[in-house]
Formats: structure tokens, C-alpha cells, sequence
């Protein structure tokens, strides 16, 4: 199989299903069923997707296509996500910082009181889970996407701002901090 020097390099790579998991193809649409749960996604049409040895491998429908060439590999780290997701699940970590801000967990509602008039209410959607431990809220669940689309909205409420680093930020998130007005004047 040649396919030139422009391929993908993590596409060509088979990817290995581990034990406990269960991968069928129907068409376009992968499923995968493990210990944590179960997901599916359609994939491009550009893209084959076979299972053979127990290996999930992905080729091009066009070699020359440049489409199909970028979809080959973001097809392959999709369904490599949604393996690990039904494995090993995936976590996001938010700190939040202010005097007075908390977060707490009723039910399958993440409640946050970050000094807004008002509480912020965000329902966790199917196979998602909120934890807090003092300050920090731990998003968990199995879908990738999802894990990181809801620590976006949770995160959106209250940005951390550049002063005093007040408001919500992700754990591993570095907020460069500004002088502020008394110390610029001193200067």
C-alpha cells in the first residue's frame, strides 16, 4: 500500500481495541462499548473504517484527496478518544478564587455563587458528573468533547480577570496578572 509522501502519520497508525471493549462499525457509525459506558459518532464518509485482529484500522477512500487526508487522522483520534472515554473516562479540574465564591453539587446540578446578583445553575447532561472539593470543580464523563464543552460554559460565567485573579480558571490555566493603578503611578 503506497500512498505518497503527504499521509497521515498518526492515521496509518492501527489503532488496538483493549480488553473489556467492544467495537462495532455500521457503515459510517462507530460504536464502542466499555466498562464506563457506551458511545457512538458517525464518522466522515471519506474515511474506511474496518476492524482486523482485534486493531481498528483507517484508510482514505481518494489518496489524493486533500480532504480525505485531513480527516484521516482526526478520524482515528476520534475514535481513540471515545476508547479511552469508555475505559479510563476523561477530567477537568476549575479552580475558583474570590473572597465568598463557592460551588456545590445538588443533585445534578452544579450550583455556583461567584458574586454575581444571582446563583448559576448548570445541569449536567447525560454521562457527565460534577464533583467540588473546596475549591476546585472536577468535571468528569466519557465523551471528550462534551467534558471540555461544559468546563467552557462553566468557566464563561465568571472569568478569571487579570487583578486580582478573581473568578473561575482551569487548574492548569496561568493568568498573567497586571499592575494595577497605584503601582503603575508609583512608577
Amino acid at each position: 500500500m503506497k500512498f505518497g509522501k503527504h499521509m497521515s502519520r498518526i492515521g496509518k497508525q492501527p489503532l488496538l481495541i483493549p480488553a473489556g471493549v467492544e467495537v462495532k462499525i455500521e457503515g459510517n457509525l462507530v460504536k464502542v462499548k466499555g466498562p464506563k459506558g457506551e458511545l457512538s459518532k458517525n464518522l466522515f464518509s471519506e474515511i474506511n473504517v474496518e476492524i482486523k485482529d482485534n486493531q481498528i484500522l483507517f484508510t482514505p477512500k481518494k489518496i489524493d484527496d486533500l480532504k480525505s487526508k485531513a480527516l484521516w487522522g482526526l478520524s482515528r483520534t476520534l475514535v481513540s478518544n471515545m476508547v479511552d472515554g469508555v475505559t479510563k473516562g476523561f477530567e477537568k479540574r476549575l479552580e475558583i478564587n474570590g473572597v465568598g465564591f463557592k460551588a456545590g453539587v445538588e443533585g445534578k446540578k452544579l450550583v455556583l455563587n461567584v458574586g454575581l446578583s444571582h446563583t448559576v445553575d448548570i445541569l449536567a447532561p447525560e454521562n457527565i458528573e460534577f464533583k467540588v472539593e473546596k475549591n476546585v470543580i472536577i468535571v468528569t464523563g466519557i465523551d471528550k468533547e462534551l467534558v471540555g464543552q461544559i468546563s467552557a460554559t462553566i468557566r464563561k460565567v465568571r472569568p478569571p480577570e487579570p487583578y486580582k485573579g478573581k473568578g473561575i480558571k482551569y487548574s492548569d490555566e496561568i493568568i498573567k496578572r497586571k499592575l494595577g493603578k497605584k503601582a503603575a503611578a508609583g512608577a
